[in-house]
This record gives structure tokens, C-alpha cells and sequence, in this order.
């Protein structure tokens, strides 16, 4: 499968920062209940960072990789 690149250079380290702030909160402050939760969303995102792509934006046509400036 074939996935496109639509995560940006912001996009991504907005990303990375975000996700593993949540797989630490997940893993070390929440409550009981909400330390798997958290720690799967942060891991997603996490996930989507590393890979440069977001299943969620296919379907809305976004693409944040366009406001990237050229040679950066």
C-alpha cells in the first residue's frame, strides 16, 4: 500500500512534541483509567510524526507538506 506524505515539517514536529508528551502523561500521571487511553492516542500520533502520514487527512484532501518552504 501505497501511502502518501501529507504531514509537513511543522506539522510533524508539532506532532512527535504532542504524542510524546501523551505517552508520558499516559504512562506516568493519569488515572487508572485513562493511562491506556492516553497512551494509545499519544502513540498514534507519535506514529503518524514518524511516518509523515495521516490517515485522516486523505479522505479531507489536505496536505500540510505544501506549506513547507522549499529547501528547508
Amino acid at each position: 500500500m501505497n501511502l502518501p506524505k501529507n504531514v509537513g515539517k511543522t506539522d510533524r514536529n508539532i506532532r512527535l512534541a504532542v504524542g510524546g508528551l501523551l505517552v508520558l502523561l499516559g504512562l506516568l500521571v493519569a488515572p487508572t483509567g485513562a493511562k491506556v487511553l492516553l497512551t494509545i492516542i499519544g502513540l498514534v500520533v507519535l506514529a503518524t510524526g514518524f511516518t509523515g502520514t495521516c490517515l485522516a487527512y486523505v479522505p479531507l484532501k489536505m496536505d500540510t507538506t505544501k506549506n513547507d518552504a522549499p529547501g528547508s
